[in-house]
């Protein structure tokens, strides 16, 4: 079991992330896309090699369609670029460039291949990750005009931010023995 390996991989210091990564890989707030998804989404938003290779293979083997897992990547693709651009507008003194169209493309955000709201919810785990206020207040009020419980919306941030401690003492940890 791939979260298994994930939880052997980490440090006696880490024993919380261990127990919450079980925990949520057992969560039932979400759907098993939903969960998967979250779990993807936020590994590759944080883009350590093992965590994205275990929780790849974890996602893969609880059956998550290829559409859904190539609809996560592509959530912390396009949050990649858009975390950056609206939270520096949001930092920005100068309000004018809040009125400029951002002129990027984002077309996988209207048509991501998978059910609208799971797609927002992960989204909403990798701005989460990036520390992007806007977006974070976008994706969780279009989650809410969908009906998306709250509970909901906090297992996503999460499952986000447990992928992001465990990413980051995994990679702390390899670095300390390279």
């Amino acid at each position: 079991m791939s979260i298994e390996a994930l939880r052997e991989a980490l440090p006696a210091y880490a024993k919380d992330l261990s127990l919450n990564l079980s925990s949520l890989a057992g969560e039932t707030l979400l759907n098993d896309q939903q969960k998967w998804g979250c779990f993807v989404a936020s590994a590759y938003a944080v883009g350590q090699p093992d965590v994205v290779r275990q929780i790849n293979a974890q996602a893969e083997g609880a059956g998550v369609s290829v559409e859904a897992l190539t609809a996560a990547r592509a959530a912390a693709a396009i949050m990649g670029m858009n975390n950056v651009y609206y939270r520096s507008l949001h930092l920005l003194s100068n309000h004018e460039y809040r009125t400029l169209p951002a002129r990027l493309r984002m077309n996988v955000i209207a048509n991501p291949g998978v059910d609208k709201s799971d797609f927002e919810l992960w989204c909403t785990a990798v701005s989460a990750i990036n520390g992007c206020g806007m977006c974070l207040d976008s994706h969780e009020e279009e989650l809410r005009k969908r009906g998306v419980p709250t509970a909901q919306i906090q297992t996503a941030l999460r499952i986000a931010s447990v992928v992001n401690a465990v990413s980051r003492v995994i990679a702390a940890e390899q670095a300390a023995i390279s």
